[in-house]
């Protein structure tokens, strides 16, 4: 099962340079194996909306989330404490620290076009390791 980085779902969605790459990826992952963080979401929401492109946020979770096979987790409010220890051991910033921190709590690999990722015990994929 796979965390969705945020830059997954722009690089899809924003149509840039490895946007076909994301799209197979899409094609070949199992129904229910995909998720999101709910920052990720929210994240979108400001880029898009900050573009002045709030239709295609909605178009995003209609089809992402409430048709499509992407599972949105949040972290624990009790698991929030676990940031600030997480950013320092990896020296990541507060939304890969968030990332990271969702990906552990529900045992998910990392997918992202970060390298920031693999610093961490968890590491990371990118869309390219998972199509075969």
């Amino acid at each position: 099962m796979y965390l969705l980085d945020t830059n997954i779902i722009l690089e899809f969605l924003l149509g840039q340079d490895r946007a076909d790459e994301v799209e197979e990826l899409f094609k070949v992952t199992e129904k229910d194996t995909l998720y999101i963080s709910d920052f990720s979401v929210f994240s979108i929401g400001i880029i898009f909306f900050k573009r002045k492109q709030a239709e295609l946020f909605a178009r995003f979770i209609q089809e992402f989330v409430l048709e499509g096979d992407i599972l949105v987790v949040e972290l624990q409010k009790s698991e929030l404490k676990n940031l600030h220890y997480i950013s320092q051991r990896f020296n990541l910033d507060f939304d890969d620290a968030y990332q990271y921190a969702i990906a552990e709590y529900y045992n998910l690999e990392i997918v992202s076009f970060d390298s920031d990722f693999d610093r961490t015990e968890k590491g990371r994929k990118e869309p390219k390791d998972l199509i075969k």
